[in-house]
């Protein structure tokens, strides 16, 4: 489907059945839906949560459709199972070791026993992943009208999807029972990004988002949810992504808000001279050698199966062959779907007109820098991991800041910041990794005390994870903050730039207090002016 066709014809393409409960199911885990019926489960743990594990967002994007923009499914009244959860997008377990693959294992996706350090493809992941999971109040009615949050997982867009433990909010719905929460898959790596010289749309894994979302809004309202406060959420690369699907999609965003954890599209892109090389380079290592047909590289290369492709891109990562190209397959700009410069977006009011809450976690990069294999007690350099975490972190959420400072002057939109800073021994494996990257999400999901070492779950440890439950929710119900006690507000959190301060909340730090009012210059000011960083406040 080209482009302008898919930005034209978005909700149309999910038209079905009237919005309703079967009537043929009291229970309410059987629900009717545009593209199909679905019905759910309850876990035992969590009984008054319900959970739909595997629905179908888009056409499975295999053969003829492989690097093409998604096809959302078509409407549908047949009868489906929503008990499992979906395969992951196809990926590949390096057999190089991280604190990922060793130590904090709960961010990975369920591999069914598969080593996480096989040097293969996993075998849980799938070309065929464009599938979401919803989870409910079990009460949730069609007259519930409840705030919807989708969230887009990250990992650096090469790892990650819905299948994650440590993702998955069943214990911040079971204590909540105010909101409904979906995940969804996007194509990754060469699936999502392969930056072929025969394609038209290259960053496709965006799409893959937009139309997940357009499958949310149009029928989020059966399971009792309101399509008019939908808030997308995303989180390190999949935070990326959705600033920049909503940027690109800025006239028709779809979403009430966003929320972007540790990534945002002011992120450094790493820019190719010959952005089409790197696929060329793995299509003639493959068998497709045609180096002067576009088409007939990308036919051959369709025909090749995806376990090969990731196969061979992960093993050259692992053994580091000797070679001028490394194949690394990410967005790049391409001023359709990525563009490469959003300051200069925000400056001509090219931006979705909606509430936005920014955070990164004080010690980012300690779980993302070179893995201290040999002194994992002392773990490695605290002065690289706070160059590191400057230069990838706090300069974006600087940058992104600063931007849409510019477009509310034009029209004032909120923007919210925070900063992690909660360093908990029952997610935390190593006391230097501080509060590391991600390390905010089972603190938000709950899952910090089914998932985490239970015993060292501590009572300010659930305080401070209660206390970020709350405050999310209440930006998903009221983004904007309408009001003296409207969203936020009522907690005493304004955004960013009101009345004059760089106002940003702190949750979780060594002084033992629950959240504080503190200024995003603590984290803005490293990269702008080259203050000292603290990266344990």
């Amino acid at each position: 489907m080209r482009l302008s066709k898919l930005l034209s014809v978005p909700l149309a393409l999910f038209l079905g059945s009237p919005l309703a409960f079967c009537g043929s199911n009291e229970d309410g885990l059987t629900i009717d839906t545009k593209t199909g019926i679905y019905t759910g489960l309850l876990d035992p743990e969590f009984p008054n949560v319900r959970q739909f594990r595997g629905i179908p967002f888009a056409k499975p994007p295999t053969g003829k459709r492989r690097w093409l923009p998604p096809e959302p499914v078509e409407a549908s009244s047949q009868r489906f199972n929503a008990h499992t959860f979906p395969s992951s997008c196809s990926q590949y377990l390096s057999k190089g070791l991280n604190l990922w693959n060793s130590n904090i294992t709960n961010f990975y996706i369920n591999l069914n026993g598969q080593d996480r350090t096989m040097g293969a493809m996993a075998q849980t992941s799938s070309e065929d992943c464009l599938y979401l999971a919803i989870w409910t109040p079990l009460n949730a009615t069609l007259h519930s009208n409840l705030p919807v949050a989708l969230f887009m997982p990250g990992g650096s867009f090469i790892t990650g999807g819905v299948d994650v433990p440590y993702q998955q909010p069943t214990p911040w719905i079971q204590r909540s029972q105010r909101h409904i929460f979906v995940s969804a898959n996007y194509r990754i790596n060469v699936a999502g990004f392969p930056w072929a010289a025969g394609l038209d749309v290259q960053n496709v894994g965006i799409l893959d988002q937009r139309v997940a979302l357009e499958w949310v809004h149009a029928n989020i309202a059966s399971f009792g949810g309101d399509p008019s406060r939908i808030t997308v959420w995303g989180q390190s690369a999949g935070g990326v992504a959705v600033d920049m699907a909503a940027h690109a999609f800025h006239d028709n965003p779809l979403a009430a808000a966003l929320i972007l954890q540790s990534g945002t599209a002011a992120v450094k892109i790493v820019r190719s001279d010959d952005a089409h090389a790197n696929f060329t380079f793995v299509a003639r290592h493959l068998g497709c050698d045609f180096p002067s047909d576009p088409v007939a590289e990308l036919d051959c290369m369709r025909l090749v199966p995806m376990s090969l492709i990731q196969d061979f891109m992960g093993g050259y990562y692992d053994n580091w062959l000797n070679s001028p190209i490394l194949p690394l397959f990410k967005v790049l700009p391409d001023e359709r779907l990525v563009f490469s410069n959003y300051t200069d977006r925000a400056v001509r009011g090219l931006v979705p007109q909606i509430p936005v809450l920014v955070s990164t976690t004080a010690n980012e990069q300690s779980s993302l820098t070179a893995y201290p294999v040999n002194h994992l007690d002392a773990g490695p350099d605290q002065a690289r991991v706070d160059r590191e975490t400057i230069a990838m972190f706090a300069c974006m959420v600087s940058n992104t800041t600063t931007a849409r400072a510019y477009n509310s002057r034009v029209s004032p939109v909120p923007t919210y910041r925070y900063q992690y800073a909660g360093n908990f021994s029952s997610i935390t494996p190593y006391s230097w990794m501080g509060a590391y990257h991600a390390s905010d999400i089972p603190m938000v999901f709950g899952t910090y005390a089914t998932l985490g070492e239970q015993g060292k779950v501590t009572a300010f440890q659930r305080e401070v994870a209660e206390t970020m439950q709350d405050y999310f929710l209440a930006f998903l119900e009221d983004p904007w903050g309408r009001g003296e006690t409207g969203g936020l507000r009522r907690f005493g959190w304004l955004p960013w730039g009101e009345g004059g301060g760089r106002n940003m909340m702190r949750f979780g730090g060594r002084d033992g207090v629950v959240v504080r009012n503190v200024s995003a210059g603590e984290v803005d000011d490293a990269c702008v002016l080259g203050t000292k960083y603290d990266s344990s406040p």
